[in-house]
């Protein structure tokens, strides 16, 4: 019975996906699933909808993860591809950790209410139990420790060290 429903099935693939290649293999896929589960199949029920169904759904789930891939066959997009080294962050963090564990608990506080948990100013004014001016000062405090503690001097002090920026521009991935 399930190999009598192969044709439809085919045309049905066929309609999904626009080739047929493509379709022979979620029929062959679905054909697979149909003998691998066939002890979910309630005798009675209509055969034909459930194979096209785990026909769709399979379509589906492929679908879903063709969407996040790139096509990239001769490989110029990997090429362009880089990534920072990890250990570098890794270090980063630390030393942020490191100097917001040095900062005043009310600054530190504040800072991570705005910054990191992205609260609005009135919403860690209420949770602080203070005024609103109190937070924008302790914010602002909080950060200009920081920056002196990081040696950070404007934005130029965030992203890659100048020896990871001239390795990346070398190779035409930064500009």
């Amino acid at each position: 019975m399930i190999l009598a429903a192969v044709p439809r099935l085919r045309a049905f693939a066929i309609s999904l996906t626009g080739s047929v290649d493509r379709a022979d293999d979620l029929v062959q896929e679905t054909l697979l699933r149909a003998w691998t589960h066939f002890d979910s199949f309630q005798t009675g029920t209509n055969l034909n909808a459930w194979l096209f169904t785990i026909l769709r759904n399979l379509f589906r789930s492929d679908y879903r993860k063709r969407k996040r891939e790139v096509a990239d066959s001769d490989g110029i997009y990997s090429l362009c591809l880089s990534s920072m080294p990890e250990q570098t962050g890794k270090i980063e963090l630390i030393e942020v950790r490191t100097a917001l564990a040095k900062l005043p608990p009310e600054q530190r506080e504040a800072l991570i209410l705005i910054g990191a948990d992205g609260l609005s100013y009135e919403e860690a004014a209420q949770i602080c139990g203070c005024a609103v001016g109190t937070i924008k000062s302790r914010v602002n405090r909080a950060r200009t420790h920081l920056a002196k503690m990081l040696l950070i001097d404007g934005a130029k002090g965030f992203g890659p060290d100048a020896e990871t920026a001239a390795v990346l521009s070398r190779d035409g991935v930064a500009s």
